[in-house]
């Protein structure tokens, strides 16, 4: 990147405490988060990727302050987020936002859309009171609701129009950051895409840096500029979309990929599926060596026993796996040659 990174983060952790085993036991930590690094250049959207239970959401919470981060640090604009507390954290909570995964529970049914979304600006002491209003009404038109739903209670709104109010109240502060929680997927298909034309719209005008979390493959070509693929708490895989997309180099990227016909065309009828066997390993005792080895149908002995480093292949395209050759082969390339 030519540009001074806007977030940066680096080796985040963060691992839950579980009860011990036994009176004497140790205690067992969930690794949810384990070493997770990498930057956004301001006015872009990094996307992170990742099958139910890798991790992408509670990196995107820690970097919110959500969730309490076990180590790493979070820069923004040269202030680690993570090491703020009291007022610090608060006023620095003006420049992240977060438009949460669902439109039906994030939204406060007891109260008007108008006051949920000029909420962030009373508690935050953002502008005066008297703007409060004429601000609310400017949000309410850069979403497309008309300035008088803001009377109206969220049960009286379809889901794609909540999700607008809840775009609204991510706004309301100016941030430099917004965290997309899986912003669409509770939404039907014809309503995702006016949603993500939306986000896209918004960050043209308003110069926004998006970290976006989804699981939907369709959804991150159409919105990401990079993207970082997550599986059991770690990045397997770093690249701009372009790369990712028409070269994959880690096998479970290219299983992801090869899962969605419309995401990768080349794999036409399934000739060119890798598929997965059996279930990722638990997060409390994580297996020695590369996590993905136990359904990777290239592991070698190797995978079970070290850890493979996340290491750039080609500029910008970085990968963990010890079957990817400096020169940027992989081991699904030679299996669909041979």
């Amino acid at each position: 990147m030519t540009e001074e990174p806007l977030l940066q983060v680096r080796d985040l952790k963060v691992h839950f405490k579980l009860g011990k085993r036994g009176l004497f036991g140790e205690p067992s930590f969930v690794h949810a988060v384990d070493g997770v690094s990498f930057d956004v250049a301001p006015g872009t959207t990094f996307g992170i990727v990742g099958e139910s239970g890798s991790g992408k959401t509670t990196s995107a919470l820690a970097v919110m302050r959500l969730v309490e981060a076990t180590g790493g640090s979070v820069m923004l604009g040269g202030t680690d987020v993570l090491q703020l507390q009291g007022e610090a954290l608060r006023m620095a909570r003006r420049r992240m936002q977060i438009i949460f995964q669902d439109p039906y529970s994030s939204l406060n049914p007891r109260v008007r859309a108008g006051a949920i979304v000029r909420e962030p600006l009373e508690l935050l002491d953002v502008g005066s009171p008297a703007e409060w209003d004429e601000r609310v009404a400017e949000l309410f038109r850069l979403v497309g609701l008309r300035p008088e739903q803001r009377a109206l209670f969220p049960h009286q709104f379809s889901g794609g129009q909540r999700q607008r109010i809840g775009i609204a109240r991510a706004l309301a502060t100016n941030p430099e950051v917004i965290v997309c929680d899986e912003p669409v997927s509770a939404l039907d298909v014809a309503i995702q895409a006016q949603i993500l034309n939306l986000l896209r719209r918004l960050q043209s005008e308003l110069g926004l840096t998006y970290l976006f979390i989804s699981h939907d493959l369709g959804v991150v070509q159409h919105m990401c500029d990079e993207i970082a693929v997550m599986y059991l708490g770690q990045i397997v895989e770093r690249a701009d979309r372009i790369s990712l997309f028409r070269q994959p180099l880690h096998p479970y990227t290219w299983a992801l990929l090869s899962a969605v016909p419309s995401a990768a065309p080349s794999a036409k009828g399934g000739q060119n599926r890798v598929r997965l066997q059996g279930d990722p390993p638990s997060p409390i005792d994580l297996p020695p060596g590369c996590r993905f080895a136990g359904r990777c149908p290239f592991a070698e002995d190797r995978c079970r026993q070290s850890d493979p480093p996340l290491r750039a292949i080609r500029p910008g395209h970085l990968v963990a796996c010890h079957l990817v050759s400096d020169d940027g082969k992989a081991p699904h390339m030679e299996a669909i040659e041979a």
